[in-house]
């Protein structure tokens, strides 16, 4: 019987069982025990908390612009961690097609910028 995968099981197994402690086990002892109305309250920067919109009231949609550019931004390092791994291995195809996409996302990034999508109001 192969045992190479004893030990990943293993330390695996601690992982699960570490998170599963820290989220049932250590709340528990560390958390509140008397809950009164102040606890129980939403905190909002020292404010009381203000009522909502049946449907949760309206969210300004600058935080989903900023969400999507940093997923463009994220996936644009994800694709150039492996090109930076196996340059060596990979020639002069590999390294044009990478200057493309660079170009590409760089020239989305400079029409967001034009168009103020960068600027927090």
């Amino acid at each position: 019987m192969n045992y190479s995968y004893a030990p990943l099981l293993f330390f695996a197994g601690i992982g699960a069982a570490f998170a599963i402690f820290s989220v049932l086990g250590a709340s528990s002892l560390a958390g509140p025990k008397r809950y009164n109305r102040a606890k129980a309250d939403a905190y909002e920067c020292g404010i009381q908390p203000s009522p909502h919109a049946d449907g949760g009231g309206r969210v300004p949609i600058k935080y989903y612009l900023t969400a999507m550019l940093f997923i463009i931004f994220d996936i644009e390092s994800v694709f150039l961690y492996p090109f930076a791994v196996s340059f060596d291995r990979m020639g002069l195809f590999a390294l044009v097609e990478m200057v493309l996409f660079v170009l590409t996302v760089f020239i989305a990034y400079a029409f967001v910028w034009r168009r103020g999508g960068l600027e927090w109001d």
